[in-house]
């Protein structure tokens, strides 16, 4: 079996290499303890490397999070003609980039006008993107994340309320809930694992 870089070139795959797909394997039969192998191996490189795009530690953290979740849950699409790392790397790197740009939308008001040398004017931004059914679409989809929500067990529910939905800090919900920072971490990772397993299982025709 061969590695495949970015550039084409094949070559043969590195013992580490050969190990992730001995646990990926194991994980896409459901065993856990390879799930938690891939990530107590990739944590620390991916955290870093999402930190050189992100100033912010704490948002550092749930991007991590995140990215794992997303990679455990398409894991059925990984190749093997490619590297684990370099098939990880990627995913962390797109919804890393995924973040920036609604991040960066937020920032932009279209409604207020903008001062400019010749006076105020307002942004006018086309759609693109035009779907007549983009608004029964998003409003399914919220209608299902708040299903997803509701149906998380208690100690789980309370704290993606928390972090998502009251925009509270890590530290902030510890203290909440008289909780060690660690197990509220773990929580909110098992909570958001629990939620993209169920809208995985969920979606149907949407698109998420």
């Amino acid at each position: 079996m061969t590695d495949q870089t970015s550039t084409g070139q094949v070559s043969a795959p590195s013992a580490s290499s050969v190990q992730d797909r001995t646990w990926v394997e194991q994980a896409l039969t459901g065993n856990e303890a390879a799930f938690q192998r891939l990530m107590n191996k990739y944590r620390e490189p991916i955290w870093h490397h999402i930190r050189k795009m992100i100033r912010n530690d704490e948002e550092v953290d749930d991007l991590v999070q995140e990215a794992f979740i997303k990679a455990f849950s398409s894991l059925g699409s990984y190749s093997t003609q490619f590297a684990f790392s370099t098939w990880l790397y990627k995913i962390a790197t797109n919804h890393t980039i995924d973040f920036l740009r609604k991040r960066r939308l937020k920032t932009i008001s279209i409604d207020k006008p903008v001062q400019t040398k010749d006076g105020e004017m307002e942004l006018e931004i086309p759609d693109v993107e035009y779907r007549p059914d983009r608004h029964i679409v998003e409003d399914q989809r919220n209608r299902l994340i708040e299903e997803a929500i509701a149906k998380l067990p208690e100690k789980y529910h309370r704290v993606i309320v928390m972090r998502h939905q009251q925009e509270m800090s890590y530290e902030e919900i510890a203290d909440e809930l008289s909780l060690p920072l660690g197990t509220v971490k773990a929580h909110i990772f098992r909570a958001r694992e629990m939620l993209y397993r169920f809208l995985k299982d969920n979606r149907t025709s949407l698109e998420f």
